[in-house]
């Protein structure tokens, strides 16, 4: 028999997809025996993937690197999953963590990398719990892959030519917004705006700082923290404070880590 979750808790409805049926079908089992746990169902390809989503939409998603559709179609999927459930936080889940792959992911926008080979169930289990909580799971090693990909990245600038600020106090308050790791619409209620004028907002930022991504915000804001006209406040969470969970790392930056993963050209 299930038990039941801890009162005041609602377990966390999760959707997996794996090209291994056999190892999926493992993983669902072992899940539905915890309560803190909710399966939606499991998928082998893209379409029974969002199939699932359209038939329940899942707060975790684990996502196989590679499904049954061919190598890497997992990763292939993960914008398509971006524009239709902006809100579920994805852990892809690869054999071996390649740098490129990694900071691909990321990219895409996961919220997380398992190491399937070097990996217990319980660490599975940990990894669910750090990413719905709205941390970022990843290794020293992973992190260092990202960080390496965005320090080779042209360098931000923070004034033009004659020395002016490129940020007008409003941009200002929506990197420190998206800093927190607030989403758009997050931002837009903090601020008194519409989603539409923060994404504005956001696309003027990234233009105006030559940047791409919310990742490469994040670290910006991060990095010009102590010298760079306020825009993290000094009393604000630690930059990417690390928890270690069962050998692994859970690097979060309290909720700056719901918004680091981002790392599309689109706000």
């Amino acid at each position: 028999m299930r038990p039941s979750p801890p009162r005041g808790k609602t377990p966390i409805p999760i959707i997996i997809a794996d090209a291994n049926v056999m190892a999926s079908r493992f993983v669902c089992a072992e899940l539905e025996k915890r309560s803190e746990f909710d399966l939606v169902g499991c998928a082998a390809t893209v379409g029974e993937l969002l199939k699932l989503f359209e038939r329940r939409v899942a707060k975790i998603a684990l996502i196989s690197a590679t499904l049954q559709d061919g190598y890497l179609s997992g990763l292939g999927v993960l914008p398509q999953l971006r524009d239709r459930y902006a809100d579920v936080r994805v852990v892809l889940m690869v054999a071996h963590p390649e740098p490129d792959l990694v900071v691909e992911a990321f990219r895409a926008g996961v919220r997380g990398i398992f190491a399937c080979y070097e990996s217990q169930f319980d660490a599975l289990c940990k990894c669910i719990s750090c990413v719905h909580r709205g941390q970022v799971w990843a290794n020293t090693q992973q992190l260092n892959f990202l960080i390496d990909a965005v320090a080779q990245a042209p360098p931000v600038r923070l004034v033009n030519t004659k020395g002016v600020n490129l940020l007008s106090k409003r941009e200002e308050e929506v990197v420190r917004q998206a800093a927190e790791g607030l989403s758009n619409h997050e931002i837009a209620q903090q601020l008194r705006l519409s989603d539409h004028t923060v994404k504005n907002h956001l696309f003027h930022i990234f233009d105006k700082l030559g940047i791409s991504s919310r990742v490469e915000l994040v670290l910006y804001a991060v990095s010009n923290s102590k010298r760079s006209a306020g825009l993290v406040s000094g009393d604000g969470p630690p930059a990417l404070g690390p928890a270690t969970n069962a050998g692994k790392e859970c690097h979060r930056t309290e909720r700056a880590a719901a918004g680091l993963p981002r790392m599309t050209a689109k706000p």
